[in-house]
């Protein structure tokens, strides 16, 4: 009798894993394609085209669940999330464009430790000493990367950062978001929303594509879309704690396309860092993963301040 449970949830996990490690694929190759794409155009038109495009391959969502998908009381919660949205967009694009490919994506993966910081200040959600030890733990990894006053410390390493605070604001709406929305609405009315607020900054350094860019540019409207829907889904059949790790693949993707593509090497300090940002996060979502256990099992159970340590 429970063998088809048991058989029915490990497949749950197996699909879980691939789809994370697809979707992890996917956003490493938007990545190089993104770097491609700025040999000849500026990082927010290339922003445009990806969510140009992106929007062509969301549309089948529309066709698949009629028009209801896009019936919401919570527009203007949307047009939020979308404005930081776009905010972070275009801080991330310019960061793959200027700093090398494993540097920038190490730095995006500073957001979970934002996102527990907004937690606090915006849901109201209890942090005991533990997380926070892992939070203040993962700056320490983005300090190793960023590296103030060296040599080799740039701008762009911390528009970067700021492209990981706005994407940990972006997460937070979500949470308020899924609480009511379908994911796909989510997706499509995102995609919607970024096309027009994005063609505002492009126009202001226009230059129409040219030759193979504009396949780079399709690629990376496809690639952001798919490695979007691949990640909510994955997250939808397990556990954050255990697919989470599975997502610093990208770092290993980009490295790779960094260096095939781009001849960069990657260095000490960023590989040291993103290490202890892998292994603070690896925490923290185990940490979160363990306090959903509980609140399910036991409802009076509400967050760190009443669980065990």
């Amino acid at each position: 009798m429970t063998s088809l449970p048991r058989s029915a949830a490990s497949r749950d996990l197996t699909r879980a894993v691939l789809l994370m490690v697809a979707s992890t694929l996917m956003f490493g190759s938007m990545a190089a394609t993104i770097r491609l794409a700025s040999e000849q155009l500026h990082a927010f038109e290339i922003a445009f085209f990806r969510n140009f495009f992106g929007l062509v391959f969301a549309l089948p969502l529309l066709l698949r669940h009629g028009p209801d998908l896009l019936r919401t009381s919570k527009l203007p919660l949307y047009l939020t999330r979308c404005v930081i949205g776009i905010v972070s967009m275009l801080a991330g694009f310019w960061a793959i464009v200027h700093l090398p490919l494993a540097q920038a994506i190490s730095i995006s993966y500073a957001t979970p430790l934002f996102v527990t910081i907004g937690a606090v200040l915006v849901l109201g959600e209890v942090v005991r000493i533990r997380r926070w030890t892992a939070v203040v733990i993962g700056f320490v990894g983005v300090l190793v990367i960023v590296r103030p006053g060296a040599e080799t410390f740039s701008l762009a390493a911390l528009v970067a950062l700021l492209a990981a605070a706005m994407s940990a604001s972006v997460a937070i709406s979500i949470k308020f978001l899924s609480r009511t929305e379908k994911p796909d609405a989510i997706v499509l009315f995102t995609t919607l929303l970024w096309v027009p607020m994005s063609l505002l900054p492009a126009l202001f350094v226009w230059t129409w594509p040219a030759g193979i860019v504009w396949l780079w540019i399709v690629l990376a409207g496809f690639f952001g879309t798919a490695g979007h829907m691949l990640w909510t889904r994955a997250l939808k059949l397990g556990d954050a704690s255990l697919l989470t790790p599975i997502s610093f693949l990208q770092v290993l993707v980009v490295s790779v396309y960094g260096w095939f593509l781009f001849d960069e090497a990657v260095d000490r300090w960023t590989m040291l860092g993103a290490a202890i940002i892998f292994g603070s996060n690896v925490y923290i979502a185990h940490r979160e993963a363990r306090l959903a256990r509980h609140a399910v099992t036991d409802p009076d159970i509400g967050g760190d301040a009443q669980s065990p340590r």
